[in-house]
Protein backbone atom coordinates (compact mmCIF):
# COMPACT_ATOMS: atom_id res chain seq x y z
CA UNK A 1 0.00 0.00 0.00
CA UNK A 2 2.81 2.40 0.89
CA UNK A 3 4.46 1.73 -2.46
CA UNK A 4 1.21 2.56 -4.25
CA UNK A 5 0.84 5.83 -2.35
CA UNK A 6 4.44 6.81 -3.09
CA UNK A 7 3.89 6.13 -6.80
CA UNK A 8 1.08 8.71 -6.92
CA UNK A 9 2.59 11.26 -4.52
CA UNK A 10 3.57 13.75 -7.23
CA UNK A 11 0.19 13.38 -8.94
CA UNK A 12 -1.62 14.01 -5.63
CA UNK A 13 0.52 17.10 -4.98
CA UNK A 14 -0.39 18.43 -8.43
CA UNK A 15 -4.04 17.63 -7.69
CA UNK A 16 -3.88 19.44 -4.35
CA UNK A 17 -2.44 22.60 -5.91
CA UNK A 18 -4.89 22.45 -8.81
CA UNK A 19 -7.83 22.17 -6.41
CA UNK A 20 -6.56 25.06 -4.29
CA UNK A 21 -6.54 27.20 -7.41
CA UNK A 22 -9.93 25.79 -8.40
CA UNK A 23 -11.47 26.56 -5.02
CA UNK A 24 -10.12 30.11 -5.15
CA UNK A 25 -11.27 30.64 -8.74
CA UNK A 26 -14.78 29.31 -8.18
CA UNK A 27 -15.32 31.69 -5.25
CA UNK A 28 -13.57 34.84 -6.46
CA UNK A 29 -15.26 34.85 -9.89
CA UNK A 30 -18.86 35.06 -8.59
CA UNK A 31 -17.84 37.54 -5.88
CA UNK A 32 -16.25 39.81 -8.49
CA UNK A 33 -19.33 39.37 -10.68
CA UNK A 34 -21.57 40.58 -7.87
CA UNK A 35 -19.22 43.49 -7.18
CA UNK A 36 -19.51 44.54 -10.83
CA UNK A 37 -23.27 44.82 -10.39
CA UNK A 38 -24.12 42.12 -12.92
CA UNK A 39 -27.54 40.51 -12.55
CA UNK A 40 -27.92 37.00 -11.19
CA UNK A 41 -29.09 35.77 -14.57
CA UNK A 42 -26.02 37.29 -16.23
CA UNK A 43 -23.81 35.54 -13.68
CA UNK A 44 -25.61 32.27 -14.39
CA UNK A 45 -24.88 32.74 -18.11
CA UNK A 46 -21.20 33.14 -17.25
CA UNK A 47 -21.43 29.95 -15.21
CA UNK A 48 -23.00 28.16 -18.16
CA UNK A 49 -19.94 29.04 -20.24
CA UNK A 50 -17.87 27.15 -17.67
CA UNK A 51 -20.14 24.10 -17.56
CA UNK A 52 -20.41 23.99 -21.35
CA UNK A 53 -16.61 23.96 -21.61
CA UNK A 54 -16.54 21.22 -18.98
CA UNK A 55 -18.92 19.05 -21.01
CA UNK A 56 -17.11 19.59 -24.33
CA UNK A 57 -13.79 18.70 -22.71
CA UNK A 58 -15.19 15.34 -21.57
CA UNK A 59 -15.67 14.46 -25.24
CA UNK A 60 -12.57 16.02 -26.80
CA UNK A 61 -9.79 15.58 -24.23
CA UNK A 62 -9.54 11.76 -24.58
CA UNK A 63 -8.67 12.23 -28.25
CA UNK A 64 -5.75 14.50 -27.38
CA UNK A 65 -4.52 12.08 -24.70
CA UNK A 66 -4.67 9.25 -27.19
CA UNK A 67 -2.45 11.20 -29.59
CA UNK A 68 0.22 12.77 -27.35
CA UNK A 69 -0.09 11.19 -23.89
CA UNK A 70 -1.20 12.12 -20.40
CA UNK A 71 1.63 14.38 -19.24
CA UNK A 72 1.69 16.69 -22.27
CA UNK A 73 -2.07 17.11 -22.32
CA UNK A 74 -2.13 17.71 -18.56
CA UNK A 75 0.43 20.49 -18.99
CA UNK A 76 -1.63 22.05 -21.78
CA UNK A 77 -4.81 21.92 -19.72
CA UNK A 78 -3.14 23.53 -16.70
CA UNK A 79 -1.98 26.30 -19.06
CA UNK A 80 -5.60 26.77 -20.15
CA UNK A 81 -6.62 27.12 -16.51
CA UNK A 82 -4.03 29.86 -16.05
CA UNK A 83 -5.12 31.59 -19.26
CA UNK A 84 -8.81 31.45 -18.35
CA UNK A 85 -8.48 33.02 -14.91
CA UNK A 86 -5.88 35.63 -15.94
CA UNK A 87 -8.00 36.79 -18.87
CA UNK A 88 -10.81 37.46 -16.39
CA UNK A 89 -8.47 39.92 -14.66
CA UNK A 90 -7.40 41.58 -17.93
CA UNK A 91 -10.88 42.11 -19.43
CA UNK A 92 -13.77 42.63 -17.02
CA UNK A 93 -16.75 42.22 -19.32
CA UNK A 94 -19.44 39.61 -18.76
CA UNK A 95 -19.63 38.71 -22.46
CA UNK A 96 -15.92 37.99 -22.56
CA UNK A 97 -16.11 36.14 -19.26
CA UNK A 98 -18.46 33.57 -20.81
CA UNK A 99 -15.64 32.62 -23.19
CA UNK A 100 -12.99 32.81 -20.47
CA UNK A 101 -15.02 30.54 -18.21
CA UNK A 102 -15.46 28.14 -21.11
CA UNK A 103 -11.66 27.89 -21.25
CA UNK A 104 -11.49 27.22 -17.50
CA UNK A 105 -14.22 24.58 -17.67
CA UNK A 106 -12.47 22.84 -20.54
CA UNK A 107 -9.19 22.84 -18.62
CA UNK A 108 -10.51 21.54 -15.31
CA UNK A 109 -12.65 18.75 -16.83
CA UNK A 110 -9.77 17.47 -18.92
CA UNK A 111 -7.48 17.57 -15.89
CA UNK A 112 -9.97 15.51 -13.90
CA UNK A 113 -10.15 12.95 -16.69
CA UNK A 114 -6.41 12.58 -16.88
CA UNK A 115 -5.93 12.36 -13.10
CA UNK A 116 -8.57 9.67 -12.70
CA UNK A 117 -7.33 7.70 -15.69
CA UNK A 118 -3.83 7.90 -14.23
CA UNK A 119 -5.08 6.66 -10.85
CA UNK A 120 -7.03 3.82 -12.41
CA UNK A 121 -3.80 2.50 -13.87
CA UNK A 122 -2.04 2.60 -10.50
CA UNK A 123 -4.72 0.89 -8.38
CA UNK A 124 -5.63 -2.75 -7.85
CA UNK A 125 -8.80 -4.27 -6.46
CA UNK A 126 -7.08 -4.48 -3.07
CA UNK A 127 -6.14 -0.80 -2.77
CA UNK A 128 -8.74 0.90 -4.99
CA UNK A 129 -10.88 2.18 -2.12
CA UNK A 130 -7.88 3.55 -0.22
CA UNK A 131 -6.33 5.28 -3.24
CA UNK A 132 -9.58 6.93 -4.27
CA UNK A 133 -10.24 7.96 -0.67
CA UNK A 134 -6.88 9.73 -0.67
CA UNK A 135 -7.87 11.36 -3.95
CA UNK A 136 -11.22 12.54 -2.55
CA UNK A 137 -9.61 13.94 0.60
CA UNK A 138 -7.01 15.73 -1.51
CA UNK A 139 -9.73 17.32 -3.64
CA UNK A 140 -11.75 18.34 -0.59
CA UNK A 141 -8.80 19.84 1.31
CA UNK A 142 -7.64 21.73 -1.78
CA UNK A 143 -11.08 23.15 -2.57
CA UNK A 144 -11.72 24.32 0.99
CA UNK A 145 -8.22 25.76 1.27
CA UNK A 146 -8.65 27.72 -1.94
CA UNK A 147 -11.92 29.25 -0.76
CA UNK A 148 -10.25 30.53 2.41
CA UNK A 149 -7.63 32.38 0.34
CA UNK A 150 -10.29 34.85 -0.85
CA UNK A 151 -10.22 36.98 2.35
CA UNK A 152 -6.49 37.55 1.79
CA UNK A 153 -7.15 39.97 -1.07
CA UNK A 154 -9.72 42.29 -2.60
CA UNK A 155 -11.78 40.57 -5.34
CA UNK A 156 -12.24 43.98 -6.98
CA UNK A 157 -8.54 44.02 -7.86
CA UNK A 158 -6.44 41.67 -9.98
CA UNK A 159 -4.49 40.29 -7.00
CA UNK A 160 -6.56 37.15 -6.36
CA UNK A 161 -6.82 36.35 -10.07
CA UNK A 162 -3.05 36.53 -10.44
CA UNK A 163 -2.58 34.44 -7.28
CA UNK A 164 -4.91 31.84 -8.75
CA UNK A 165 -2.88 31.77 -11.98
CA UNK A 166 0.33 31.28 -9.99
CA UNK A 167 -1.16 28.36 -8.05
CA UNK A 168 -2.35 26.70 -11.25
CA UNK A 169 1.15 27.09 -12.72
CA UNK A 170 2.68 25.47 -9.64
CA UNK A 171 0.29 22.53 -10.03
CA UNK A 172 2.11 21.38 -13.15
CA UNK A 173 5.57 21.23 -11.57
CA UNK A 174 5.28 18.05 -9.42
CA UNK A 175 3.99 15.98 -12.34
CA UNK A 176 6.31 17.48 -14.95
CA UNK A 177 9.41 16.92 -12.78
CA UNK A 178 8.41 13.52 -11.39
CA UNK A 179 10.55 10.49 -12.15
CA UNK A 180 7.54 8.17 -11.79
CA UNK A 181 6.59 6.15 -14.85
CA UNK A 182 4.07 7.88 -17.11
CA UNK A 183 0.76 6.14 -17.81
CA UNK A 184 0.49 3.84 -20.78
CA UNK A 185 -1.54 4.86 -23.84
CA UNK A 186 -5.29 4.81 -23.31
CA UNK A 187 -8.22 3.46 -25.24
CA UNK A 188 -11.05 5.87 -25.86
CA UNK A 189 -14.42 4.82 -24.47
CA UNK A 190 -17.56 5.38 -26.47
CA UNK A 191 -20.79 6.39 -24.78
CA UNK A 192 -24.17 4.96 -25.71
CA UNK A 193 -27.01 7.03 -24.21
CA UNK A 194 -29.90 4.91 -25.59
CA UNK A 195 -28.30 1.81 -24.10
CA UNK A 196 -27.88 3.56 -20.76
CA UNK A 197 -31.55 4.51 -20.75
CA UNK A 198 -32.59 0.94 -21.52
CA UNK A 199 -30.42 -0.41 -18.72
CA UNK A 200 -31.34 2.17 -16.08
CA UNK A 201 -33.80 4.99 -16.83
CA UNK A 202 -33.35 6.28 -13.28
CA UNK A 203 -29.57 6.54 -13.68
CA UNK A 204 -30.14 8.35 -16.99
CA UNK A 205 -32.52 10.94 -15.52
CA UNK A 206 -30.73 10.99 -12.18
CA UNK A 207 -27.44 11.92 -13.83
CA UNK A 208 -29.03 14.95 -15.47
CA UNK A 209 -30.56 15.98 -12.15
CA UNK A 210 -27.39 15.44 -10.11
CA UNK A 211 -25.53 17.59 -12.64
CA UNK A 212 -28.18 20.31 -12.30
CA UNK A 213 -27.88 20.20 -8.50
CA UNK A 214 -24.11 20.31 -8.17
CA UNK A 215 -23.58 22.60 -11.18
CA UNK A 216 -26.09 25.15 -9.90
CA UNK A 217 -24.74 25.21 -6.37
CA UNK A 218 -21.07 25.33 -7.40
CA UNK A 219 -21.76 28.14 -9.88
CA UNK A 220 -24.16 30.24 -7.82
CA UNK A 221 -23.41 29.28 -4.21
CA UNK A 222 -20.90 32.12 -3.95
CA UNK A 223 -23.46 34.55 -5.36
CA UNK A 224 -25.98 33.32 -2.79
CA UNK A 225 -23.59 34.02 0.12
CA UNK A 226 -22.92 37.55 -1.15
CA UNK A 227 -26.57 38.36 -1.77
CA UNK A 228 -27.67 37.34 1.73
CA UNK A 229 -25.01 39.61 3.23
CA UNK A 230 -22.20 37.24 4.19
CA UNK A 231 -18.61 38.43 4.04
CA UNK A 232 -16.01 36.37 2.21
CA UNK A 233 -14.91 34.38 5.28
CA UNK A 234 -18.50 33.52 6.21
CA UNK A 235 -19.29 32.60 2.63
CA UNK A 236 -16.24 30.35 2.41
CA UNK A 237 -17.35 28.62 5.61
CA UNK A 238 -20.85 27.96 4.25
CA UNK A 239 -19.48 26.55 0.98
CA UNK A 240 -17.03 24.42 2.96
CA UNK A 241 -19.84 23.05 5.14
CA UNK A 242 -21.68 21.90 2.01
CA UNK A 243 -18.54 20.16 0.78
CA UNK A 244 -17.89 18.61 4.18
CA UNK A 245 -21.44 17.23 4.27
CA UNK A 246 -20.86 15.51 0.95
CA UNK A 247 -17.56 14.04 2.09
CA UNK A 248 -18.99 12.69 5.37
CA UNK A 249 -22.10 11.10 3.84
CA UNK A 250 -20.64 9.45 0.72
CA UNK A 251 -19.59 6.14 2.23
CA UNK A 252 -22.44 5.62 4.76
CA UNK A 253 -25.10 6.30 2.13
CA UNK A 254 -23.26 4.12 -0.36
CA UNK A 255 -23.00 1.20 2.05
CA UNK A 256 -26.71 1.44 2.84
CA UNK A 257 -27.48 1.40 -0.88
CA UNK A 258 -25.45 -1.82 -1.16
CA UNK A 259 -27.73 -3.50 1.37
CA UNK A 260 -31.17 -2.38 0.13
CA UNK A 261 -32.81 -1.30 -3.13
CA UNK A 262 -30.79 1.71 -4.26
CA UNK A 263 -33.97 3.43 -5.42
CA UNK A 264 -35.18 3.61 -1.81
CA UNK A 265 -31.96 5.43 -0.94
CA UNK A 266 -32.53 7.78 -3.90
CA UNK A 267 -36.02 8.60 -2.61
CA UNK A 268 -34.71 9.29 0.90
CA UNK A 269 -31.89 11.48 -0.45
CA UNK A 270 -34.38 13.48 -2.49
CA UNK A 271 -36.81 13.97 0.41
CA UNK A 272 -34.09 14.95 2.90
CA UNK A 273 -32.62 17.30 0.28
CA UNK A 274 -35.99 19.04 -0.10
CA UNK A 275 -36.32 19.44 3.68
CA UNK A 276 -32.77 20.80 4.03
CA UNK A 277 -33.18 23.32 1.21
CA UNK A 278 -36.57 24.55 2.40
CA UNK A 279 -35.24 24.87 5.94
CA UNK A 280 -32.39 27.09 4.72
CA UNK A 281 -34.86 29.46 3.03
CA UNK A 282 -36.33 30.18 6.47
CA UNK A 283 -32.98 31.26 7.94
CA UNK A 284 -31.37 34.68 7.85
CA UNK A 285 -27.70 35.63 7.78
CA UNK A 286 -27.90 36.38 11.51
CA UNK A 287 -28.44 32.65 12.09
CA UNK A 288 -25.00 31.74 10.82
CA UNK A 289 -24.57 28.48 12.73
CA UNK A 290 -27.99 27.28 11.60
CA UNK A 291 -27.11 28.18 8.00
CA UNK A 292 -23.88 26.22 8.26
CA UNK A 293 -25.77 23.20 9.61
CA UNK A 294 -28.38 23.52 6.87
CA UNK A 295 -25.65 23.74 4.23
CA UNK A 296 -23.99 20.65 5.69
CA UNK A 297 -27.20 18.64 5.32
CA UNK A 298 -27.76 19.91 1.78
CA UNK A 299 -24.28 18.64 0.92
CA UNK A 300 -24.92 15.24 2.51
CA UNK A 301 -27.65 14.65 -0.06
CA UNK A 302 -26.38 16.67 -3.03
CA UNK A 303 -23.06 14.93 -3.67
CA UNK A 304 -23.61 11.17 -3.04
CA UNK A 305 -26.45 10.78 -5.56
CA UNK A 306 -24.02 10.87 -8.50
CA UNK A 307 -22.20 7.80 -7.18
CA UNK A 308 -25.51 6.05 -6.49
CA UNK A 309 -26.55 6.65 -10.11
CA UNK A 310 -23.32 5.06 -11.34
CA UNK A 311 -23.72 2.09 -9.00
CA UNK A 312 -27.35 1.51 -10.00
CA UNK A 313 -26.51 1.56 -13.70
CA UNK A 314 -23.56 -0.80 -13.20
CA UNK A 315 -25.79 -3.23 -11.25
CA UNK A 316 -27.60 -3.92 -14.50
CA UNK A 317 -24.58 -3.83 -16.82
CA UNK A 318 -22.08 -6.48 -17.82
CA UNK A 319 -18.48 -5.93 -16.66
CA UNK A 320 -17.31 -4.94 -20.15
CA UNK A 321 -19.98 -2.21 -20.22
CA UNK A 322 -18.87 -0.35 -17.11
CA UNK A 323 -16.67 2.24 -18.83
CA UNK A 324 -19.26 2.88 -21.55
CA UNK A 325 -21.98 3.32 -18.92
CA UNK A 326 -19.85 5.66 -16.81
CA UNK A 327 -18.97 7.73 -19.88
CA UNK A 328 -22.65 8.15 -20.76
CA UNK A 329 -23.47 9.14 -17.20
CA UNK A 330 -20.68 11.70 -17.27
CA UNK A 331 -22.01 13.30 -20.46
CA UNK A 332 -25.52 13.50 -18.99
CA UNK A 333 -24.10 14.96 -15.81
CA UNK A 334 -22.34 17.62 -17.87
CA UNK A 335 -25.57 18.49 -19.70
CA UNK A 336 -27.23 18.93 -16.32
CA UNK A 337 -24.51 21.33 -15.19
CA UNK A 338 -25.13 23.42 -18.33
CA UNK A 339 -28.89 23.79 -17.86
CA UNK A 340 -29.05 23.97 -14.07
CA UNK A 341 -27.32 27.35 -13.55
CA UNK A 342 -29.49 29.01 -16.22
CA UNK A 343 -32.75 27.94 -14.60
CA UNK A 344 -31.45 28.45 -11.06
CA UNK A 345 -30.09 31.89 -11.97
CA UNK A 346 -33.38 32.94 -13.52
CA UNK A 347 -35.24 31.85 -10.40
CA UNK A 348 -32.78 33.78 -8.20
CA UNK A 349 -33.33 36.84 -10.38
CA UNK A 350 -37.09 36.51 -9.86
CA UNK A 351 -37.29 35.43 -6.20
CA UNK A 352 -34.00 36.69 -4.75
CA UNK A 353 -31.37 34.55 -2.99
CA UNK A 354 -33.92 31.97 -1.70
CA UNK A 355 -34.71 31.22 -5.34
CA UNK A 356 -31.51 29.18 -5.54
CA UNK A 357 -32.62 26.94 -2.67
CA UNK A 358 -36.15 26.63 -4.05
CA UNK A 359 -34.68 25.46 -7.36
CA UNK A 360 -32.51 22.87 -5.60
CA UNK A 361 -35.55 21.72 -3.61
CA UNK A 362 -37.56 21.27 -6.81
CA UNK A 363 -34.79 19.19 -8.39
CA UNK A 364 -34.48 17.05 -5.26
CA UNK A 365 -38.26 16.55 -5.28
CA UNK A 366 -38.26 15.47 -8.92
CA UNK A 367 -35.37 13.10 -8.23
CA UNK A 368 -37.27 11.44 -5.38
CA UNK A 369 -40.51 11.36 -7.34
CA UNK A 370 -38.93 9.80 -10.41
CA UNK A 371 -37.21 7.14 -8.29
CA UNK A 372 -40.56 6.30 -6.68
CA UNK A 373 -42.24 6.08 -10.07
CA UNK A 374 -39.53 3.77 -11.40
CA UNK A 375 -39.97 1.51 -8.36
CA UNK A 376 -43.62 1.18 -9.28
CA UNK A 377 -42.77 0.47 -12.92
CA UNK A 378 -39.89 -1.98 -12.45
CA UNK A 379 -39.33 -4.47 -9.66
CA UNK A 380 -35.91 -4.62 -8.03
CA UNK A 381 -35.20 -8.14 -9.27
CA UNK A 382 -35.87 -7.43 -12.95
CA UNK A 383 -32.74 -7.54 -15.12
CA UNK A 384 -29.27 -7.87 -13.64
CA UNK A 385 -29.55 -8.03 -9.84
CA UNK A 386 -25.98 -8.73 -8.71
CA UNK A 387 -24.79 -5.52 -7.09
CA UNK A 388 -21.39 -4.21 -8.10
CA UNK A 389 -20.59 -2.61 -4.76
CA UNK A 390 -20.70 1.12 -4.14
CA UNK A 391 -17.62 3.18 -4.96
CA UNK A 392 -17.46 6.73 -3.71
CA UNK A 393 -16.81 9.03 -6.68
CA UNK A 394 -15.91 12.72 -6.49
CA UNK A 395 -17.93 15.07 -8.71
CA UNK A 396 -17.14 18.48 -10.08
CA UNK A 397 -19.01 20.75 -7.80
CA UNK A 398 -16.81 21.58 -5.93
CA UNK A 399 -15.91 22.88 -7.57
CA UNK A 400 -14.81 20.32 -5.91
CA UNK A 401 -14.99 18.48 -5.20
CA UNK A 402 -15.47 16.20 -7.30
CA UNK A 403 -15.67 15.02 -10.67
CA UNK A 404 -17.36 12.46 -12.79
CA UNK A 405 -15.70 9.20 -13.43
CA UNK A 406 -13.19 9.25 -16.23
CA UNK A 407 -14.31 8.72 -19.78
CA UNK A 408 -10.93 7.31 -20.60
CA UNK A 409 -9.32 4.25 -19.16
CA UNK A 410 -5.97 2.53 -19.46
CA UNK A 411 -5.63 0.00 -22.23
CA UNK A 412 -5.55 -3.59 -21.23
Amino acid sequence: MLVSLVSIASLMLSTLLMMIGYGLMNFVVPIRSVAEGWSTFTISCIATGYTFGFTISCIITPKFVQRVGHVRVFGALISLLCIGVLLCALMVDWRAWIAFRFISGFGIAGSYLIIESWLNERVTNDNRATIFSVYMITCLVGSIGGQYLVPLGDPKTTYLFILCGVIFSLAMLPTALSTAQSPTPIAQAKFDLPKLYRLSPIAFVGSLLSGALSGTWSSLGGVYTQNIGMNTAQGATLLSCVLAGGAVSQMPIGRISDMIDRRIVMIVCGVVGVIACVSMTLLSVESQVALYIGGFFVGTMLYPIYSINVAHANDRAAPDEYVTISSGIMILYGLGTVSGPLVGGALMQFAGPPGLLWFLALVFAFYAGYAGWRMAMRKANEGRIEKTGFQSLPIPVRGTDATPRSAISPSE
